[in-house]
């Protein structure tokens, strides 16, 4: 039998217990977490509920997904919740470990989605754990390879607990921002969490010079705070001088993150304006 942990499939690395390797892997094909493990599945007509699990350790083999989360005890698609990730809630490990902390268990479809009109950004703070998490943005041209997860209540207010403050849920219209599943069919709407923060400006050019768009997110963790430093000596005097200082100050110290993130607003880093649902206004 095909070892389907999430060790043996790639996934091992958490975020949250290994910062500079945020945002983690994601998904990359429609699969169930399913406690350690993740195991395929097939899309087809129809939404994900009817779609076959094949690597589920049943008989017989190939179960709808609603029968094989009914077989576990878990309730069907159908009365789950759509949310879009756009960090590392798409990585399976980072969900697995969100989710079990809070003692609630791991049975989540995981699909990967493309959506129109959103891109990935920076969100403006500094999280705790001491990474720089993305955060979506609106761009009309964009069409972004991103992943939904159906939660249930309980997951979904989880995931809720560790998104707050820093961000907010909002209903994201698939009218309004087209959603496409791997089968071809279109999704009518998810969850997605928004910064309250703002997100962070790019560079134009010049180290110190920001854009007035959006800095790229979502890439290597590393790279970004390295980028970061090397373009403010009072980001280098607080977390300074290299990526791993940073996370390691950051994260021990709140008051630390908050000052780095006014360091991010005094530099003029921080962008307003860009929440997807105002665009809608």
């Amino acid at each position: 039998m095909t070892d389907r942990t999430l060790a043996a499939l790639g996934f091992a690395d958490v975020p949250a217990i290994r910062p500079l390797t945020y945002p983690g892997r994601p998904v990359t094909a429609p699969a169930l977490l399913a406690g350690g493990e993740l195991w395929e599945l097939t899309p087809g007509p129809g939404g994900p509920g009817g779609w076959p699990v094949p690597g589920a350790p049943f008989d017989p083999p190939g179960e709808p997904l609603d029968a094989v989360l009914a077989r576990l005890g878990h309730v069907p698609s159908g009365q789950r919740h759509p949310v879009i990730a756009v960090g590392s809630n798409a990585s399976p490990a980072q969900l697995h470990h969100k989710l079990t902390a809070l003692g609630h268990p791991a049975a989540v479809p995981m699909v990967p989605v493309r959506v129109r009109g959103i891109a990935v950004g920076c969100s403006a703070h500094i999280g705790r754990y001491g990474y720089v998490a993305a955060a979506p943005y609106a761009d009309p041209a964009a069409e972004t390879p991103l992943v939904v997860s159906w939660l249930d209540g309980d997951q979904l207010a989880s995931v809720d607990a560790t998104e707050f403050p820093n961000y907010r849920r909002v209903l994201l219209p698939g009218a309004s921002f087209p959603m496409v599943l791997p089968s071809g069919e279109p999704l009518g709407g998810a969850y997605l969490y928004v910064s309250v923060r703002g997100v962070l400006a790019g560079p134009d050019g010049a180290p110190d010079r920001p854009s007035g768009r959006p800095r790229p997110g979502g890439g290597d963790q590393g790279a970004l705070l390295a980028g970061l430093l090397a373009s403010s000596a009072r980001l280098r005097d607080l977390l300074g001088p290299d990526p791993r200082a940073w996370i390691r100050r950051a994260a021990a110290d709140r008051t630390v993150r908050e000052a780095a993130a006014s360091v991010l607003a005094a530099e003029g880093w921080v962008l307003r304006g860009y929440d997807p649902l105002s665009t809608l206004a």
